[in-house]
């Protein structure tokens, strides 16, 4: 007879097998509005094929893929048993299952499918949810196509290869492959964001944009990819380059991997430093050119910031929302318990504006008008900053809701943990995001139109975000001290975003909560803290997984 203290009981079950797109009220419902309104006869056949990777990143085996692929990071092999520099990065077999898994979900091709951007946000929001550290070459890869349409010729020969459903891996050169990866090789010691500073040499090799590179970049994120974007100092300024890592004859281009970082998180991605030496590239764009032909890749890539960090606040919600209905303590469970409900629904709040708000900006994308595009302009820079902010906090919170249990890595919420802060700080952290938020807003006045235009759509549904679009615009019209107050204007252009959103498309409760809390300041400084007199139970009950 087994022992009592052997029984396993008020323990949750572990959360698997679920559908992660049909659980998501949020996330489904608003892909089906966005859907709805631009071209509704691709209904049916968005849902299924976000059903079916829901369903996957819900799997156990997903869960195992992300588990393997961090437990087991990439290693860096320089040599051969020869002494030959291959310069390779060797990885888990999870690593590439879950790359696969993504490429043929079409997570790399946005930019000629009918609402490309819309479906394409949806399924990297959902498969970043079984692991995330992979999405940095699926995110790279789909952010290269506008910066390789600089050049025809280039995008002519590039982009069937980096919109493919089909993943290969192992270094060849790119024709043999039936799909590639790309990465991206920007800062340097010297300069970090300020790119400009870069003193990689670009050196002519003949009038066809040809040309040997020599530098080092101290961040080069995925160099196990097929090509890279790069800047570097042409004879007519900082330029954008191609460098692939094998040419067309079969031989490797110089490319030396000088080590890998040990980092914090995104432990099963290679982030590396690498060196070039007489390196072959080809132009991509005008000389001198650089930053404006690599920013389309920029922006899309902060976009794909944005995603992932709400991707990973709607994991941790799931995990908080899961245990506190099946744990009990003092005679409840604790999602029944006010104080409990009350974490609950102010986390279930942070995550449904963060969601709601990725996809209004991945349908700008497939609008693609001018004024969209005015829109996207600050919107992104602003959500880019407020969203990768917010996800840490709230990660650590949803950590807390498990207690001890939460802390174990066994749990999964500490590598969630480790990884929050990542989207924040890569393609500019805080500070260059507001500081190009200002950028825009002191030369580009359609993007200020375009944005008040969004958030007006709302004036007049509820009187505090009427009182938040009012103190924005006074802050805004204020220019004294603008740049040390640029945080402050920012964390409000999101807010104020955010509230329109949900005032126009959430359930009144959501946006009730919202609107009394994030903008009418009716809130503590940490989570848990909305009026008790909001209806909290429903907030909860609408972030529970649905079905």
């Amino acid at each position: 007879m087994a022992a009592t203290t052997h029984t396993v009981s008020n323990q949750a079950p572990p959360l698997v097998g679920h559908d992660v797109y049909g659980g998501d009220r949020a996330l489904s419902e608003g892909v089906e509005r966005h859907l709805a309104a631009a071209d509704p006869e691709l209904l049916g056949a968005v849902r299924q094929e976000l059903t079916d990777l829901g369903r996957a990143a819900g799997s156990a085996q997903a869960q195992e893929w992300g588990a393997q692929a961090n437990e087991n990071p990439p290693k860096l092999r320089t040599h051969d048993r020869y002494g030959n520099r291959i310069d390779e990065v060797e990885f888990h077999p999870a690593w590439h299952r879950l790359l696969g898994h993504a490429v043929g979900a079409g997570l790399t091709d946005a930019w000629g499918r009918p609402a490309g951007h819309l479906r394409r946000a949806a399924g990297f929001f959902l498969w970043s949810q079984a692991e995330a550290g992979h999405g940095c070459p699926i995110s790279m890869t789909h952010a290269a196509v506008p910066a390789l349409r600089a050049d025809p010729s280039i995008a002519a020969e590039w982009e069937p290869r980096l919109t493919s459903h089909m993943y290969e891996e192992g270094l060849r050169p790119a024709a043999q492959k039936a799909g590639v990866l790309f990465g991206m090789g920007m800062t340097e010691k010297q300069g970090g964001s300020d790119v400009r500073a870069n003193t990689t040499s670009a050196v002519p090799l003949d009038a066809d944009g040809e040309y040997l590179l020599t530098g080092h970049k101290w961040f080069c994120s995925a160099p196990m990819c097929d090509g890279f974007l790069v800047l570097a100092q042409a004879p007519g300024g900082l330029t954008c380059f191609l460098v692939p890592r094998v040419l067309e004859d079969g031989t490797r281009n110089v490319f030396a991997i000088q080590r890998l970082k040990d980092k914090l998180g995104n432990r099963s991605n290679a982030s590396s430093e690498v060196e070039f030496d007489g390196t072959w590239a080809r132009r991509v764009g005008e000389e001198g050119r650089g930053v404006r032909t690599i920013i389309e890749m920029v922006a899309a890539t902060r976009l794909d910031c944005v995603i992932g960090s709400a991707a990973l606040m709607r994991q941790a919600l799931t995990q908080a929302v899961h245990h506190a209905e099946h744990r009990s303590a003092f005679g409840a469970r604790l999602i029944d318990q006010p104080l409990m409900r009350n974490v609950l629904a102010d986390l279930a709040l942070e995550s449904e504006a963060a969601t709601t708000l990725t996809l209004r900006l991945a349908a700008a994308n497939d609008a693609a008008t001018d004024q969209e595009r005015a829109f996207l302009r600050l919107a992104v820079p602003a959500a880019k900053y407020w969203v990768t902010k917010r996800c840490t906090p709230m990660v650590a919170e949803a950590l807390e809701c498990l207690g001890g249990n939460g802390y174990v890595e066994e749990s999964g919420l500490p590598r969630l943990l480790r990884e929050s802060p990542l989207n924040s700080i890569w393609e500019g952290s805080g500070n260059v995001q507001a500081l190009d938020v200002l950028r825009a807003l002191q030369r580009e006045p359609q993007a200020l139109n375009a944005f008040l235009q969004e958030v007006g759509l709302a004036r007049g549904a509820d009187h505090r975000l009427d009182s938040a679009i009012k103190d924005l615009l006074t802050d805004l019209a204020d220019l004294e001290g603008i740049e040390a107050r640029a945080r402050r204007v920012v964390e409000r252009m999101a807010l104020v975003l955010q509230g329109s959103l949900l005032v126009r498309w959430a359930p009144p409760e959501v946006a009730d909560a919202f609107c009394a809390s994030r903008l009418g300041g009716d809130w503590g400084a940490a989570f848990g803290t909305l009026p008790h007199s909001l209806d909290l139970r429903a907030v909860v009950e609408r972030a529970r997984i649905a079905g």
